[in-house]
């Protein structure tokens, strides 16, 4: 694939209906939140009781076709489980199949699969190379979600084997509001200092910003561990949300505009209001963004306005893991 813009945070979303193995379940104000979301990306809301496989794939093909973008990572979303690898049924807004990631990278060449794995489940190993040699490009988890503390010695030879691969990690840092937390002291961007140490080249989502007044703000710590490791990288993934952009001029500037790599973290909403009460962007650029129907697109062109330079949209293309599928 040549250097043209790539998304590389793009979340797949489905309830089953399309037998993808696929769940969602919702409770309190996840529900209307939800419900939002795909309003936003211009699904009805009643969509999370439908045919949600199908409406969800077709609408992100065209959204991805329409932008800036040449591709979208789409990523898989791992079950949870305890430290022993015993898996918590009772946890877990929702649940994206490996499988169902590698299908859909086989069948469209705008997509490809980033798949999830706990690493203390007793087939991790093997179902990261499975997945490697069926064209998988990036490992996405959420500690904090997941209940995957990274440093666990336990989990060394996992990280080594990822290392050994070439197998880059994308790993959520920082506050978390739409997914069940399981453990809120995995939030802390320090707790993937064993992978680091073990070559893996790491993605931290959001540079451990904040989602809610209440979060504690990592970004410091991220900032300071790109001095100390570097394979380590940051995506600039929701920051068209009230908080997640608060460090935006930081991000903008050497060393760590070098380390910047972009992701929209679609289907969350992507308003531009943040960035111009920011200042940011100003007023016509605001109202010029809001116009864009395309969400994928518009997030891209309000990155543009805040600054981010090109090289931001096509660096992952270096970092994802590529190879012809097997399958």
């Amino acid at each position: 694939m040549n250097d043209k813009p790539i998304d590389m945070h793009v979340h797949m979303v489905g309830n089953g209906s399309g037998g993808t193995g696929c769940w969602i379940r919702l409770k309190g104000w996840h529900k209307p939140l939800a419900r939002y979301m795909l309003h936003h990306i211009g699904l009805p809301g009643n969509a999370l009781t439908g045919d949600m496989d199908r409406l969800y794939v077709e609408r992100l093909l065209q959204l991805v076709r329409e932008s800036s973008m040449q591709a979208a990572v789409v990523l898989a979303h791992e079950r949870v489980y305890d430290e022993n690898g015993k898996l918590l049924e009772d946890r877990g807004s929702f649940y994206v199949p490996n499988d169902y990631v590698l299908k859909l990278a086989r069948q469209h060449p705008e997509f490809l699969a980033a798949v999830s794995i706990h690493p203390a489940r007793p087939d991790a190993i093997a179902e990261l190379d499975r997945c490697i040699a069926e064209g998988a490009v990036m490992l996405k988890i959420l500690p904090n979600c997941h209940n995957i503390d990274c440093n666990d010695a336990r989990y060394r030879k996992f990280w080594e084997r990822m290392a050994e691969k070439g197998f880059p990690l994308l790993s959520h840092t920082g506050g978390e509001n739409t997914v069940q937390v399981v453990r809120k002291d995995l939030e802390d961007p320090r707790i993937l200092e064993l992978p680091l140490q073990c070559g893996v080249t790491v993605i931290a989502a959001h540079c451990a910003t904040r989602s809610s007044p209440g979060d504690t703000d990592f970004f410091p710590v991220f900032a300071e561990m790109l001095k100390k490791y570097p394979n380590l990288y940051g995506d600039i993934s929701a920051f068209n949300l009230p908080l997640r952009g608060e460090h935006t001029p930081d991000c903008l500037q050497s060393p760590l505009l070098e380390r910047m790599v972009h992701g929209s973290d679609f289907p969350v909403p992507i308003l531009g209001l943040w960035a111009w009460l920011r200042r940011f962007i100003d007023g016509k650029t605001c109202r010029r963004c809001a116009r864009i129907e395309n969400v994928i697109e518009r997030d891209y062109q309000l990155k543009r306005a805040m600054g981010f330079p090109d090289a931001v949209f096509t660096r992952i293309n270096g970092l994802l893991r590529r190879q012809p599928a097997s399958v």
